[in-house]
């Protein structure tokens, strides 16, 4: 079972995320469990301080080291194997699938939410053992990078889905966009379902499958091209593409 730890000054943000959905249905399975921890409980300050001025001068406010370290020790003390620290930051490597199963293989995971200007460099240099940004763009705190994580991991997890195999079909788990889908009916509004799914041909419907893939990658993200090994056939396609663009 994994364990997932978060540490916030607004616990009050995860109930709503970790007690629905597959988030939810993951933790009634027993395959993951969730702990919501306010750093300001761990702030040897009398008034739960977890924030001063940064030295130098500047603007805004930082993240003191103390309250977070006692926080996350106080986890480590209690684990049953060496967890990985999470901090999430804006400078932190992109968050993406590959990372995302990386973290599934995992046994515990402690994600750190920052706020304010930034944390003390202490806890990103002596704590944090990974640094993961969800993208490039600024947040008012680190509650939802971790929740946005949390979610692709856990689903990731097995028997979580209904499905094993769905997972290992979204899109980048094999380097490329999915496929599009459908379902019933199979005219709606006189908009109809691709011939060959209704065909019952295994092959032809996963050759389909793959070439929308592709087709769907070169049009929305080609960057994603450059890092695939494509079959002889599989060039054929994306030159057709290219060609009819």
């Amino acid at each position: 079972m994994m364990k997932m730890d978060f540490l916030t000054l607004f616990p009050e943000m995860f109930p709503g995320v970790l007690e629905s959905s597959i988030m939810k249905q993951a933790s009634e399975k027993q395959a993951v469990t969730f702990g919501v921890h306010n750093i300001r409980d761990f702030s040897f300050d009398k008034h739960r301080k977890t924030d001063d001025y940064p030295y130098g001068g500047g603007a805004g406010m930082v993240m003191t080291p103390q309250p977070v370290f006692s926080a996350a020790e106080h986890l480590m003390q209690e684990a049953e194997s060496t967890p990985r620290v999470i901090m999430l930051c804006p400078q932190g490597k992109p968050f993406t699938q590959r990372e995302s199963e990386k973290l599934a293989r995992e046994h515990h995971l402690i994600f750190i939410c920052g706020h304010y200007e930034g944390y003390d460099e202490r806890i990103r240099e002596h704590l944090a053992t990974d640094e993961y940004s969800i993208g490039d763009f600024i947040l008012t705190g680190g509650e939802l990078g971790a929740m946005v994580m949390a979610d692709s991991i856990t689903r990731l997890l097995p028997g979580v889905l209904g499905n094993d195999e769905s997972a290992k079909k979204d899109s980048f788990s094999e380097g490329m966009l999915e496929h599009p889908h459908y379902t019933r009916p199979a005219d709606f509004k006189g908009w109809k379902v691709p011939d060959v799914l209704l065909s019952g041909h295994h092959k032809n419907i996963e050759r389909w499958r793959r070439e929308q893939s592709l087709k769907r990658t070169a049009e929305r993200r080609p960057d994603l091209l450059k890092k695939l090994t494509l079959t002889d056939e599989e060039k054929k396609w994306l030159q057709s593409i290219e060609n009819e663009e």
